[in-house]
């Protein structure tokens, strides 16, 4: 299949009508637009609520009032220039603040203002970083979306981390598995660099973006195929997203795709309170009902799936809410607190960590010290 078209203006699509296109102009003018014919091919036009079509067309509430840019403070992870460094053993490297598909609920919309320059073409201070922190084993190349990098780049970036002996695990952040397939099975030097550098000692990771079963078609299982053989491993990772899939039966679907497609259902997110994303946001207590009922259709595969907040102060596991209460707990920590379990109450409309009565002693006086 040849390799798709990239569309980066509205008035490209003639499936949307004129008078919407202009309606949205303002909303392309301040989050950028970028899509391709491949996966306009997915979308039902016929369907207004066309999961897909939500997914990267954009929407009038999107300039809503609500939210912050930065809702996780990821700025404050930033050791070097496009190098974060929040969990001990764990670094990220900004290495493309362009994505295949700009997501429309996407947690750092801020990456794609033209005031905004978080990637950085030279990753040489984050690489000497993290060769001089010997805690760290694993690395995450994102963005942005890391395997939008030509893959002369992307090799150049992989066999400098893998000269460095106590990186044993590089993770690539990528919506490229089921945006363009193609750009996987046809690329026979990227599925070389995998073979060459994910052993079975250093393992490369790739972790998929995929939000709706609609999206795992037969070029994104050709795609998987194509990795599992160069030896890399996949793992997906979605937000619960309103609209999308914050539905038992769609959930229970796509973890069962991915578990035949041999892609581990990693996480299940929280959406973050980010600029614009209003539309796209459920209730903690939704979110935890969903993924329960879709965990209840699907095998033990399906059920490895963890839902999780990524807040500021560190990954924070939904273990169940009921009776009013959440039952929290710190799958990982920016302060050592791992392990650490708490019970809030949880309001109806909480749809976030900072939302729950009594969460800021557990965060706030220590980020305050941090920052």
């Amino acid at each position: 299949m040849p390799q798709p078209k990239y569309i980066m203006k509205l008035d490209k699509i003639a499936e949307i009508p004129e008078r919407e296109r202009e309606l949205l102009k303002p909303i392309t003018e301040k989050f950028a637009f970028r899509v391709n014919d491949y996966y306009l091919s997915l979308i039902d036009w016929n369907d207004p609520d066309d999961p897909i079509r939500k997914l990267v067309i954009p929407n009038e509430g999107e300039l809503m009032e609500y939210g912050k840019w930065d809702a996780s403070d990821e700025e404050a992870n930033y050791v070097v220039p496009g190098c974060q460094h929040k969990y001990r053993t764990t670094a990220l490297l900004i290495v493309s603040e362009v994505c295949g598909a700009y997501c429309r609920y996407c947690f750092r919309k801020r990456l794609f203002r033209n005031d905004v320059k978080e990637a950085v073409s030279n990753v040489e201070p984050g690489l000497a970083y993290i060769e001089e922190h010997p805690e760290i084993n694993n690395v995450l190349l994102t963005g942005g979306d890391s395997l939008i990098l030509g893959t002369p780049k992307l090799r150049s970036i992989i066999e400098r981390l893998r000269s460095i002996d106590h990186v044993k695990i590089i993770r690539l952040g990528s919506k490229i598995p089921v945006f363009n397939p193609m750009r996987i099975y046809e690329d026979e030097a990227l599925l070389q660099l995998i073979s060459e550098f994910s052993t079975p000692e250093k393992r490369i990771y790739v972790m998929a973006h995929i939000n709706h079963p609609r999206e795992i078609t037969e070029e994104a299982k050709r795609g998987f195929e194509a990795l599992h053989k160069a030896g890399a491993i996949v793992v997906n990772q979605t937000p619960i997203i309103r609209g999308i899939n914050d539905d038992p039966e769609v959930l229970a679907e796509l973890l069962d795709q991915l578990s035949w497609a041999g892609v581990t259902p990693y996480y299940f997110f929280i959406n973050r309170p980010v600029a614009g994303n209003r539309d796209f946001v459920v209730s903690l207590e939704r979110a935890y009902q969903v993924v329960e009922e879709a965990k209840a259709r699907t095998s033990g595969l399906g059920k490895r799936v963890r839902l999780s907040m990524s807040h500021s102060s560190g990954k924070i596991e939904i273990l169940a809410i009921a009776g009013g209460k959440a039952y929290l707990k710190y799958h990982q920590s920016r302060e050592g607190q791992y392990g650490q379990f708490m019970v809030l109450d949880c309001p109806k409309e909480a749809a976030w960590f900072d939302d729950l009565p009594g969460s800021e002693r557990y965060w706030q006086a220590k980020e305050e010290v941090t920052v």
